[in-house]
């Protein structure tokens, strides 16, 4: 599971409205027959238009500042394995984020008219997606870009050479350009992976857009907040403020598992990673007493995910540990800090 809860911006100023976000999750459903689109939905209606979304949102806004999120964006996206557990993933993902944002009001150290933050009081609307591309921050991306960047230079001498600006062999260019894309390290299905390129396999995801003010336009609710449980006098009252991301993080989790009867890896997990970034030894150890089989798939989780795989004869656990994860540790780092969740 891969979650990130994210202020939605444009550039250093904060969108001022969610048309723009909401055009771009409508990109799946060009083409498409009615039927076959996928709407946007929330904790009680199915169907919604994107124009509706966005006057919704956009209409929540009461008292607060340009330089203020006025919504955020939560995207979840399970890991193949969580998906195999799916019968139908369009409607058991409708299923999960519902129950999902029940865990996020709860995540809340707020209190409503005296009383906990619930899901009635978050105004959010959410859609499913069923395709990926690959994005710049990939790491097959960045892999193959030393590549990329040859075989682009290449293609601009042939250019060159064609148009008369500069001499050269253009057949034994043509066949470096071929070498080059074969000696990539991440192809897919015969062909070097590209920016843009869409993800084979399962990719169902969720995008959630979440308003930044509650249901009733009054109390502001920020996902984004620095403390995660915490009171402060305003206007001679004890307000409870807070969101406590740990909690959240953790109980999405709890709560896909419970859902849909997943046995889930200790690699995989959010107690895993947090304990990576905090104590790799820990952390590498917890990994070697796994059953046989579990860290057979532990392992399995973790090259597929792109990080380098522990040689299968160690010298010790501590020369691994500083070998591998010091490497590792500043990535998981980053996305911790910016409310990511997932190796």
């Amino acid at each position: 599971m891969y979650i990130t809860i994210t202020p939605q911006k444009l550039g250093t100023n904060y969108s001022q409205s969610s048309a723009d976000f909401v055009g771009y999750l409508e990109k799946e459903n060009q083409g498409l027959e009615q039927q076959d689109m996928e709407h946007f939905f929330n904790q009680y209606g199915d169907e919604i238009s994107a124009k509706e979304v966005v006057k919704e949102i956009d209409g929540n806004t009461a008292k607060l500042k340009k330089k203020e999120p006025k919504f955020y964006s939560i995207t979840v996206s399970p890991s193949k394995y969580e998906l195999r557990k799916l019968q139908d993933n369009s409607q058991d993902l409708k299923r999960y984020t519902r129950e999902l944002m029940k865990d996020y009001a709860a995540s809340f150290n707020r209190e409503i008219n005296g009383r906990p933050v619930t899901v009635d009081d978050i105004k959010y609307f959410a859609k499913i997606e069923h395709q990926r591309t690959f994005k710049g921050t990939d790491f097959q991306i960045k892999e193959n870009q030393p590549y990329a960047t040859k075989i682009l230079q290449l293609k601009t001498d042939i250019r060159n050479i064609q148009e008369g600006r500069a001499e050269g062999n253009i057949k034994s260019m043509k066949r470096e350009i071929a070498k080059l894309e074969k000696q990539a390290p991440h192809q897919q299905n015969g062909k070097r992976i590209t920016q843009g390129m869409k993800k084979d396999g399962e990719q169902s995801h969720i995008h959630i857009i979440v308003s930044r003010k509650d249901a009733s336009n009054t109390f502001s609710l920020s996902p984004g907040s620095k403390h995660k449980a915490s009171e402060v006098e305003m206007h001679g009252k004890t307000v409870k403020r807070g969101f406590d991301r740990d909690t959240f993080f953790a109980k999405a989790e709890q709560t896909f598992d419970k859902a849909f009867d997943y046995k889930r890896n200790y690699a995989e997990s959010y107690k895993a990673k947090k304990t990576f970034v905090k104590n790799p030894n820990l952390y590498f150890s917890a990994l070697m007493k796994l059953p046989a089989n579990e860290k057979a798939l532990a392992f399995k989780i973790i090259s597929k995910s792109g990080l380098p795989v522990v040689p299968s004869i160690p010298v010790s656990q501590a020369q691994i540990a500083l070998r591998v994860f010091k490497r590792l540790r500043r990535g998981a780092e980053i996305a911790i800090k910016s409310s990511s969740i997932g190796i």
